[in-house]
């Protein structure tokens, strides 16, 4: 069993940055892959990024390429988004997923991942 616990959201406005974590509980979180996912007032949820379990290979949502960056720390079983250039589009809630994978792969199909946290807010105006 795997819990992920969000932070970092908050009310910013378009151009800033903000910096998202998930912290994981367990002690075989270097064994997850990890996503994160978004879902804004209406719309399905999506896919934002992925890193495989190693840190080594990442993956990302068109939209978010060159402005979200994925990350990891398996020693402090943390998660992070770092999303610069924040864009009123980018307004959702962010939740992170876990999904234990035995090839160094980065994730990025919900119905995949077997754990989910409960999100955090990120809120862009224009």
């Amino acid at each position: 069993q795997v819990q992920l616990v969000e932070s970092g959201g908050g009310l910013v406005q378009a151009g800033d940055s903000l910096k998202l974590s998930c912290a994981a509980s367990g002690r075989t979180f270097g064994s997850y892959a990890m996503a994160w996912f978004r879902q804004a007032p209406g719309k399905e949820r999506e896919f934002v990024a992925g890193i495989s379990w190693s840190g080594s290979s990442t993956y990302y949502k068109d939209s978010v390429k060159g402005r979200f960056t994925i990350s990891r720390d398996n020693a402090k079983n943390t998660v992070y988004l770092q999303m610069n250039s924040l864009k009123p589009e980018d307004t959702a809630v962010y939740y992170c997923a876990a999904v234990r994978i035995v090839s160094d792969v980065a994730p990025r199909a919900s119905y995949a991942m077997d754990y989910w946290g409960k999100g955090t807010l990120v809120t862009v105006s224009s």
